[in-house]
């Protein structure tokens, strides 16, 4: 776990617990969104058809991610495989050893019965315990948080006396009939990989066996579609697209207010856009943790021009809050993880420069005091 030591902050953060009330419920809201036929009638026309295969089953350590403004907790975006959740558990205890899967009971438990949940009812209910587990990632030992899928690898090993391996997805023998990792098949896929709609060739047969019902994926392109996918945040702050979806109208208050008014760049006056710019951030959409994204007051004007402006999203800024630490003032941002919508937990981030990142000296993840 020493790798992942700079990423964690000595710094605890107050959050007020109404703030924090909120925030459950607006995760809750767009749960109740998610499940309604007309609101996934509306976004089958804008997501590949994988993405419109429902598995049975939804995405474990989903992350909601929350800037705190005058008007309260804004929610900034939706991440379908966030991963951080055991560092964000050793900023609350920083002296805790998880090497080698030694997680503290409670824990070990809210993250079992998230994957335990995913397994029955991906299966109906007829199992629960998968034989076989992969944790896939693109070349996963050299990503930054490969050493907390070793934790998740022992703690699945540990949780179903199951084998539990971490590979990149070119390793795996996968298609319609199955995925198999040295002729042995796999019940169950904990996907760290950031292709989320399956398209490049090395998730081919991940996908087809997907698709066939052969294996468990979770996360999966159907939940990310849904829910994670940047350009659901347009529709979201659309007042008469919410209200065709016959969301209920407490739910529908609780999005509008604290969702910043967002749009797809395609449908939006890209002159007025340019002269407002520092007003607004644009976020790729395709891309992932923050990657490509810029805030307005920043973007010149050659930058600005080649953003493809059916596949940006451009959402009205909100500025983190400051934080003073040892290491001087850093942003702040809050994210909890959700299965389902259950919270299993909430953390804040410490972070300089434009956009979140765990690189910061002094910062990363930080425990949240409630007040």
């Amino acid at each position: 776990m020493d790798r992942l030591q700079p990423s964690i902050s000595s710094t605890r953060i107050p959050l007020p617990r109404h703030d924090l009330a909120d925030m459950i419920r607006l995760v809750r809201a767009l749960f109740r969104l998610s499940r309604l036929p007309d609101y996934r009638q509306s976004v089958w026309p804008l997501v590949p058809e994988i993405a419109r295969f429902n598995p049975g089953h939804d995405a474990v350590m989903m992350g909601y991610d929350f800037h705190l403004s005058e008007n309260g907790p804004q929610l900034i975006e939706v991440n379908n495989n966030a991963g951080g959740g055991l560092l964000a558990y050793l900023a609350y205890q920083p002296d805790d050893n998880l090497a080698y899967g030694r997680l503290p009971e409670r824990l070990r438990e809210q993250l079992v019965f998230s994957f335990a949940e995913e397994m029955r009812r991906f299966t109906g209910g007829d199992k629960t315990l998968p034989r076989r587990i992969a944790i896939i990632d693109e070349n996963p030992e050299k990503q930054f948080l490969y050493p907390e899928m070793e934790i998740f690898r022992d703690l699945f090993a540990d949780w179903c006396s199951c084998c539990a391996t971490i590979v990149d997805p070119g390793e795996l023998e996968a298609s319609a009939r199955g995925v198999f990792i040295k002729g042995m098949p796999v019940d169950l896929i904990y996907n760290r990989h950031c292709d989320f709609y399956l398209e490049t060739e090395v998730m081919s047969g991940i996908r087809d066996a997907y698709r066939n019902g052969t294996v468990c994926l979770t996360p999966n392109p159907f939940t990310y579609g849904l829910l994670a996918d940047k350009r659901r945040l347009a529709s979201w702050t659309n007042p008469d697209r919410l209200r065709e979806t016959g969301l209920d109208e407490r739910s529908r208050e609780i999005i509008l207010r604290m969702i910043p008014e967002s749009h797809i760049m395609s449908d939006m006056d890209l002159d007025q856009l340019w002269s407002e710019r520092k007003q607004w951030v644009l976020k790729p959409a395709v891309l992932h943790a923050s990657r490509g994204v810029l805030l307005g007051a920043s973007i010149s004007r050659k930058r600005f021009n080649e953003f493809v402006p059916e596949e940006t999203v451009v959402q009205r800024f909100v500025p983190p809050n400051r934080t003073e630490t040892a290491d001087g003032s850093m942003k702040t941002d809050f994210r909890l993880f959700v299965y389902r919508r259950r919270v299993l937990g909430v953390s804040a981030r410490l972070f300089q420069g434009q956009v979140t990142n765990l690189r910061t000296e002094g910062g990363g993840f930080a425990a949240v005091d409630l007040i």
